[in-house]
Protein backbone atom coordinates (compact mmCIF):
# COMPACT_ATOMS: atom_id res chain seq x y z
CA UNK A 1 0.00 0.00 0.00
CA UNK A 2 2.84 2.20 0.95
CA UNK A 3 4.01 1.56 -2.66
CA UNK A 4 1.06 3.28 -4.09
CA UNK A 5 1.17 6.96 -2.14
CA UNK A 6 2.58 10.10 -4.53
CA UNK A 7 6.27 10.34 -3.49
CA UNK A 8 6.03 14.14 -5.06
CA UNK A 9 3.59 15.32 -2.22
CA UNK A 10 4.99 14.55 1.12
CA UNK A 11 1.92 17.00 2.89
CA UNK A 12 -0.78 14.57 1.37
CA UNK A 13 1.44 11.57 3.00
CA UNK A 14 1.69 13.25 6.20
CA UNK A 15 -1.97 14.36 6.73
CA UNK A 16 -3.01 10.96 6.21
CA UNK A 17 -0.55 9.55 8.82
CA UNK A 18 -2.05 11.92 11.77
CA UNK A 19 -5.14 11.12 10.33
CA UNK A 20 -4.52 7.60 10.49
CA UNK A 21 -2.84 7.83 13.93
CA UNK A 22 -6.17 9.71 15.41
CA UNK A 23 -8.51 6.99 14.11
CA UNK A 24 -5.91 4.13 15.62
CA UNK A 25 -6.32 6.34 19.30
CA UNK A 26 -9.45 6.58 19.01
CA UNK A 27 -10.42 2.82 17.90
CA UNK A 28 -7.86 1.52 20.96
CA UNK A 29 -9.37 4.23 23.75
CA UNK A 30 -12.96 2.90 22.72
CA UNK A 31 -11.92 -1.24 22.99
CA UNK A 32 -9.95 -0.50 26.10
CA UNK A 33 -13.17 1.24 27.57
CA UNK A 34 -15.27 -1.65 26.63
CA UNK A 35 -12.90 -4.17 27.74
CA UNK A 36 -12.62 -2.56 31.38
CA UNK A 37 -16.55 -2.38 31.10
CA UNK A 38 -16.21 -6.14 30.68
CA UNK A 39 -13.87 -6.78 33.65
CA UNK A 40 -10.52 -6.95 31.83
CA UNK A 41 -7.73 -6.60 33.85
CA UNK A 42 -5.02 -3.60 32.72
CA UNK A 43 -2.44 -6.54 32.14
CA UNK A 44 -4.64 -8.55 29.87
CA UNK A 45 -5.22 -5.58 27.38
CA UNK A 46 -1.36 -4.27 27.76
CA UNK A 47 -0.82 -7.93 26.52
CA UNK A 48 -3.54 -8.07 23.60
CA UNK A 49 -1.86 -4.34 22.76
CA UNK A 50 1.70 -5.54 23.06
CA UNK A 51 2.49 -2.86 25.57
CA UNK A 52 3.12 -3.17 29.22
CA UNK A 53 0.31 -2.81 32.13
CA UNK A 54 1.72 0.64 32.96
CA UNK A 55 1.69 1.95 29.86
CA UNK A 56 -1.88 1.16 28.96
CA UNK A 57 -3.25 2.22 32.63
CA UNK A 58 -1.23 5.33 32.59
CA UNK A 59 -2.56 6.18 28.60
CA UNK A 60 -6.23 4.76 29.58
CA UNK A 61 -7.08 4.75 33.78
CA UNK A 62 -8.42 8.47 33.49
CA UNK A 63 -11.24 7.58 30.58
CA UNK A 64 -12.49 4.82 31.78
CA UNK A 65 -13.74 4.23 35.38
CA UNK A 66 -12.24 1.23 37.55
Amino acid sequence: MAERTDPIDPETGLRAVAALRKLADHLEALHVSDARAQNWSWQTIADVLGVTRQAVHQKHARRTQD
